[in-house]
């Protein structure tokens, strides 16, 4: 196996540890992306099948596993020179994971230690399918050139954004000096606008899950205000193309403003998507250790004050598209203890009025879709088909966060095919002792097998590698 040190671009050279150019580091020959592939479909056969590869050490001879300190966790970006040098080699990015640190822990658990869940991503890639990870911490580095940094890591084979410690409904919570709240949104905004036919499927985490659907409504309004602003499209003759974008606007508009988030002890937290709680809001109660994962169920029409459009579209949409975390579930699961730890929670019916939106919008570019590519308008048609919460957390019996997960669709114009990005508010990363592997042992093959949570971030992984 190759080991070169990294030279930048401005010709400094990079101290130990060197960065390897050969992708893999267990397996003698390397790896790619079908290697990766068939590793992870492997690991996900059962429960009990043996390692396939070959027992390699990950932490490094003094015991350690942090990033940037030894192989395999090498791969830390921390300056543009580093992002350069990656654009040089593709095949680092074509073969890895891309990770994204909003914040430098996820927060604090019962030792009160802070939880680095990023390395707990990586260490699981590596051992059960020898993938490597690229770290890039924007709470230090800042978000860089998004033009340059979304292209490159959305040819990754999948961009994993994980949690972070600050709200996102509170702007002063975001301290970072290099990265703010705008920050992270622009970035968000950005990689949910770039799933394309070729680009990297992302899995949103914690508060990335929640950065996500606040984005959601971000990219909406901008949408509606765009269309409103638009006096005209070249070749739309009679203009009725801009008619028909503007009437789905116009039903977009009216609803988001009038929408209230109502809690399940009746307390309205929200009133329309111009409120900064609107998306995402206070947990009832913090969630913190195993709980267990249940298929979504929209509620009862009887006792919601959801609007009615907003729970039949789902419903629609739901029976249409295939789910991944819902059949993990009914299908190739029993019961799913999943790690949660957090306090805030993103609204159900933000989420199902982001849902409905998209696909109004969606709906109505269809038979124009020819006259919004050739226009100003065409970003309109990178935006998302539709979003389908997944799976809600249960405790006692009860309810705890009603979108605990989705699935953002994306739905190509002439092939009608789906293409897939998943959000979850629990850490599907951490074992049941919240504790970052570095500070904790590192767990063995058949401790991984065994994890429900590890199981599903594998499954959204190799899913959405397919696509």
């Amino acid at each position: 196996m190759t080991s070169t040190s990294l030279v930048k671009s401005n010709n400094q050279q990079v101290s130990s540890p060197a960065w390897r150019l050969t992708p893999g580091y267990s397996a003698d020959s390397g790896s790619d992306v079908e290697s990766v592939h068939i590793l992870l479909g492997r690991f996900l056969t059962d429960r009990n099948s043996a390692d396939p590869l070959t027992e390699k050490e990950l932490f490094s001879t003094d015991g350690q596993f942090e990033w940037g300190y030894a192989q395999p966790l090498e791969k830390v970006i921390t300056s543009e020179s580093d992002l350069n040098f990656l654009a040089q080699n593709p095949s680092l990015f074509r073969n890895a994971i891309t990770i994204i640190e909003p914040w430098e822990h996820v927060g604090h658990n019962d030792l009160e230690e802070e939880v680095r869940a990023s390395k707990n991503v990586a260490f699981m890639a590596q051992k059960i399918a020898d993938c490597d990870s690229i770290l890039l911490p924007v709470w230090s580095t800042g978000t860089l050139d998004l033009d340059k940094v979304v292209p490159l890591i959305s040819s990754s084979m999948a961009i994993v954004l994980e949690g972070g410690n600050p709200s996102v409904h509170n702007a002063d919570e975001w301290t970072q000096p290099n990265c703010s709240r705008d920050d992270m949104f622009a970035l968000v905004e950005k990689l949910l606008l770039s799933r394309s036919p070729r680009s990297a499927p992302a899995i949103f985490i914690c508060v990335s899950h929640q950065l996500a659907a606040e984005c959601h409504v971000r990219l909406l309004r901008r949408a509606v205000k765009e269309v409103f602003q638009t006096e005209q499209l070249k070749r739309d003759e009679g203009g009725e193309t801009l008619d028909s974008l503007k009437a789905a606007c116009e039903k977009i508009k009216s609803v988001g403003e009038n929408l209230k988030i109502v809690k399940r002890d009746g307390r309205i937290v929200a009133n329309g998507w111009y409120d900064d709680n609107f998306a995402v809001i206070l947990n009832e109660e913090k969630e913190v250790g195993d709980r267990i994962l249940l298929p979504y169920k929209t509620p009862n029409r009887k006792d919601s004050v959801i609007p009615l459009e907003l729970l039949n579209t789902h419903e629609v949409m739901a029976d249409e598209l295939e789910g991944v975390i819902d059949d993990a579930i009914l299908r190739y699961e029993n019961d799913i203890n999943i790690a949660m730890f957090h306090a805030d929670e993103v609204n159900e019916e933000a989420v199902l009025f982001a849902n409905w939106a998209y696909m109004t919008l969606h709906n109505a570019i269809v038979p124009h879709r020819y006259t919004v590519a050739a226009s100003p308008l065409s970003w309109l048609l990178q935006m998302p088909y539709a979003v389908e919460i997944l799976a809600s957390t249960e405790a006692d019996g009860e309810i705890l966060t009603e979108c605990s997960c989705t699935c953002i669709n994306y739905k190509d114009f002439e092939t009608r095919k789906i293409r897939r990005s998943f959000t979850c508010q629990f850490h599907p990363e951490l074992l049941s002792d919240l504790r970052d592997i570095g500070k904790r042992s590192a767990p063995s093959y058949a401790e991984l097998k065994k994890s429900d949570g590890m199981r599903l971030l594998a499954r959204l992984l190799y899913e959405g590698m397919q696509e």
